[in-house]
């Protein structure tokens, strides 16, 4: 790997890190940015979606139900969009409710596991009873949930940024190997 390659790479795991950083501290921005990044990424899936429909409603059944999946996604999107504020303040409850949801759900299952005989049931018992409390927890307490989504994306930039660093460091580590390995064959080929 070329030397510049290593430099940018390096100052790109810098600038991650940094990033992460921020976004732990500033909590308010990262879910303004978050609101954004979500309303763009629903508009791009829902206009993908729309052109799919249409490029298969010839052999795909059900075209309309994907039709309109996608259009309330493009909707979604435009609302995020032009609505990043109001997005970003509802995230937390989003998530906590999500979270919530979700926990009752894989409590609930929990029960069919143990019908079949998964001797593990209760573990999901459990984790499911834990997911829900949390999230009734951070539906009472928005502002922790805030703090918790946005050190939640700020540490996952991190660990992207660390990754950077520590993959120019493995490859150079490799690159020496090769390179000593290289001399010793030419040792021996003399």
């Amino acid at each position: 790997m070329k030397t510049s390659t290593k430099i940018w790479l390096c100052a790109a795991g810098l600038l991650l890190i940094v990033l992460g950083v921020v976004c732990i501290a500033k909590p308010d921005i990262t879910l303004v940015s978050a609101a954004w990044l979500l309303g763009c990424f629903t508009l791009i899936a829902g206009i993908s979606k729309l052109v799919f429909t249409f490029r298969t409603q010839a052999f795909l059944p059900n075209s309309g139900t994907r039709a309109l999946s996608a259009i309330l996604d493009i909707f979604f999107g435009c609302f995020f969009l032009f609505n990043v504020l109001g997005t970003a303040v509802s995230l937390p409850a989003v998530f906590a409710l999500w979270v919530m949801i979700e926990g009752i759900v894989i409590a609930v299952q929990s029960l069919d596991y143990k019908r079949v005989g998964f001797p593990m049931w209760w573990c999901l018992l459990l984790l499911g009873v834990g997911g829900a409390v949390l999230g009734f927890f951070g539906l009472k307490n928005l502002d922790v949930t805030a703090g918790v989504l946005s050190a939640i994306i700020g540490l996952g930039i991190i660990a992207n940024g660390l990754a950077y660093i520590l993959a120019v460091v493995g490859v150079s580590r490799f690159e020496k190997r090769v390179d000593r390995l290289g001399r010793i064959v030419d040792i021996d080929e003399q």
